[in-house]
């Protein structure tokens, strides 16, 4: 693949997929006519299962290599973080529509099945963003997101007298106040050892290679504890009448917190665990899994209906529960990866801190995040706004974020070093030479944990950071907490690589997160702006936070990753509500996801062609696409919310409009104003047929062949209704 300049363009998941169907064809029929190359690759989990099986090409592997080199340039569309639940239901629709795929095996028992479970491991969680990302983030509201919040700004609900929302978290015995962290001094290779209490010496990962300069971490969360806090979590739910709610990320830190949310979920239903616990074990019905699973997997056990009844009872006699969809029934047990913490917490803001309980009603609500390393982010949020009212996005200032992420950065309570202790005993870190680098006493049922980042995304996001502070006059907070082991080692970095850049006149600081909230939150109001620098989860929480309270949603930030290697990764946004777009579409064929994103991504990939390939007419159709873009949120033209207005596929066809017209009347490039001429007439002169035709189609079912797989053929099919737009397409 290298070599040659192209854009890549990635097939992923759910509507970001489907709303590939229907902008991709118009962005290659652009592209053409300026020369610019665009290739297709196909990342969604189900081609990633295919691929670990043979079945698919290995894209993800072959972009993770391009990621590296200097003429990578990507755009990157939301993907699926794939929880347990998730990833079952893919390999049965894979299954079902012929492919050879085996079973997810829960406790592989074999050494084929464990050669099984690690391919579908590799799929699992956050497996594609640590793999592209070698940069580090650099994402903001573009200011013509910024300046439409303004004119019409939507509403952030104001918390009601005596709101009894809060954030509930451990605050010890937990991730935060058991860290351990050491900066490695030279080159090594670890191992990570657990010496049980009765002699035995398991080996839980060997051949760790690790680089001078790194920063190496060890941490756990107590089980005991846990159980405890969520007990005393459950019980003040209960006193104060409120919903109780667990707020998590099983999908970005993929071992630890299904771990933790079946710590919940038993303790939710602890009576009805302490009676049918072993039944439910033996039919492999795990709590990690959620209420969901167990629920549908109840029919095959001879007492499934005196459990589900057990289950009932329990729902109705414990505190109220927060819901994801009354009308369903679904709780926020039912899945991991329904109540993603970044995005639920935002919403829960915004809405005056309520959730939605049983019947559909508000209700104020417990938010438990365990955890206590970012909970003081929420509640510094919510005890501002209980005291300050919402914020006005017609006058607040912005957050924007450079986030250290590259090279896999920070990646916590996921894929290699994160483990469920089986026996009481000590978890060390050993170096080459056996020499313990970091340790732990633990019992049975603790989650350890250890994390790597590498020094040199540190000193790039540092660089990055004084590059942004510089260039948008802006000041730079650095959200380090020295209490904490880990940040204690990032602020001597920070402090040193400062020194190696011009930061006269700037105003950074390093801040704890709660207090670089508060300070955040004090300059929005006066409308003034402030760039987050931030770890990787931070950095996936304040990309969701500031955009949802700011401009109503993070779909719509500008998102580039500058690579180290010298290309770029161009993100579109985040995945937030897409599976309800999804069930939308097929049942009503109509699509409210908004490509604002994707519209905002390929300006910087088109300008980087152009001087990838010495092609200046790409950076011509990257100044057409961003004053179309500017029209296009001027004309309010983005997904209505009902039947009868125009969705993702009108909001296409309007920035293919808007494009062209600009096109058509620049005067850099007299070949494309030519070549768009005729195009930018038949769509202003058929804009009303084409409109009815993509409209026509809604409210009746659409048949897309597949969830996670879709038919291709009939996707497309339902992605482009409009005659006369393709027609014109086409012929162009």
């Amino acid at each position: 693949m290298s070599g040659t300049p192209r854009i890549i363009y990635t097939h992923t998941d759910e509507a970001p997929l489907l709303a590939t169907y229907s902008f991709l064809p118009i962005v290659e029929a652009y592209a053409a006519k300026a020369g610019v190359q665009i290739e297709t690759r196909d990342i969604s989990v189900a081609a990633r299962i295919l691929a670990q099986f043979g079945l698919a090409d290995d894209a993800l592997t072959e972009l993770g290599e391009l990621a590296k080199t200097p003429e990578a340039n990507i755009v990157k569309l939301p993907n699926i973080s794939a929880s347990i639940p998730q990833l079952k239901a893919a390999i049965k629709e894979l299954q079902t529509q012929g492919f050879d795929v085996p079973d997810y095996p829960d406790a592989p028992s074999t050494p084929e099945e464990e050669e099984i479970r690690a391919k579908f491991d590799k799929v699992k969680g956050s497996a594609v963003n640590p793999v592209l990302r070698e940069g580090n983030s650099d994402r903001r509201a573009p200011l013509s997101v910024k300046a439409y919040a303004k004119k019409h700004p939507h509403r952030n609900k104001p918390f009601a007298d005596g709101s009894k929302t809060n954030v509930a978290t451990m605050g010890a015995h937990d991730f935060k106040s058991n860290e351990k962290s050491t900066t490695v001094a030279a080159d090594d290779t670890l191992s990570i050892v657990l010496e049980t209490s009765n002699g035995d010496t398991k080996t839980l990962l060997d051949g760790l290679k690790v680089l001078a300069g790194e920063v190496i971490d060890s941490t756990k969360m107590s089980a005991a504890n846990l159980d405890a806090f969520l007990a005393d979590a459950l019980a003040k739910a209960k006193a104060e009448d409120v919903l109780f709610s667990v707020h998590l990320k099983a999908t970005m830190m993929k071992v630890s917190d299904p771990i933790i949310f079946g710590h919940v979920v038993k303790a939710y239903f602890k009576d009805v665990f302490a009676q049918y616990g072993d039944d439910l074990a033996t039919a492999g019905l795990s709590a990690n899994d959620g209420l969901g699973a167990i629920l549908a997997g109840l029919s095959a056990l001879p007492n499934g209906d005196e459990i589900r009844a057990a289950f009932d009872q329990a729902l109705a006699d414990g505190p109220r529960l927060s819901y994801v969809n009354s009308d369903k029934g679904i709780t926020n047990l039912h899945v991991p990866s329904d109540v993603i913490v970044d995005a639920s917490m935002p919403a829960l803001i915004r809405n005056g801190g309520k959730l939605w309980g049983a019947d559909g009603g508000e209700a104020d609500t417990l938010a438990v995040i365990p955890d206590s390393s970012y909970a003081g982010v929420y509640q510094t949020v919510i005890e501002d706004v209980k005291e300050h009212g919402p914020l006005d996005p017609a006058t607040i200032g912005t957050v924007p974020n450079v986030g250290l992420m590259a090279q896999a950065a920070e990646e916590y309570g996921s894929h290699n070093k994160t483990f469920e202790i089986p026996a009481d005993g000590t978890v060390r870190i050993l170096n080459a030479a056996g020499e313990t680098v970091l340790e732990h006493d633990v019992e049975a049922g603790d989650i350890w944990r250890a994390c790597q980042t590498k020094d040199i995304p540190i000193r790039d996001w540092v660089k990055l950071a004084v590059t942004r502070a510089r260039a948008s006059e802006t000041p730079a907070i650095f959200w380090l907490d020295e209490s904490r082991a880990h940040d204690a080692e990032l602020i001597k970095k920070v402090t040193t690589y400062l020194t190696e850049h011009d930061t006269e006149g700037l105003e950074i600081k390093i801040l704890t997160p709660e207090l670089a909230t508060a300070y955040s939150l004090e300059r929005m109001r006066k409308g003034l702006d402030t760039i987050s620098v931030t770890g990787n989860v931070l950095r996936d929480y304040n990309t969701d936070l500031f955009p949802i309270l700011e401009v109503g949603t993070s779909a719509k930030m500008l998102s580039i990753v500058p690579l180290i290697a010298g290309g770029g990764l161009f993100e579109t946004g985040a995945g937030g509500s897409a599976p309800k777009h999804v069930q939308q579409l097929v049942e009503e064929n109509y699509l409210r996801w908004d490509s604002l994103g994707e519209f905002f991504a390929l300006v910087p990939s088109f300008e980087q062609y152009a001087d990838q390939a010495g092609a200046p007419a790409a950076k011509v159709l990257a100044d057409a696409l961003d004053k179309a873009t500017g029209t296009f949120l001027d004309e309010d033209r983005s997904p209505g919310r009902k039947l009868g207005t125009i969705d993702n596929r009108g909001s296409h066809f309007y920035l293919a409009l808007y494009w062209a017209e600009e096109l058509a009347a620049q005067t850099e490039d007299a070949a494309l104003a030519e070549a768009f001429g005729p195009l930018a007439k038949t769509l202003r002169e058929k804009e009303q047929t084409i409109v009815e035709e993509l409209n026509a189609v809604q409210g009746k079912p659409a048949d897309i062949g597949g969830y996670y797989y879709p038919d291709a053929e009939k996707t497309s099919a339902v992605m482009r209704p409009s005659t006369t737009l393709n027609e014109a397409l086409a012929s162009f």
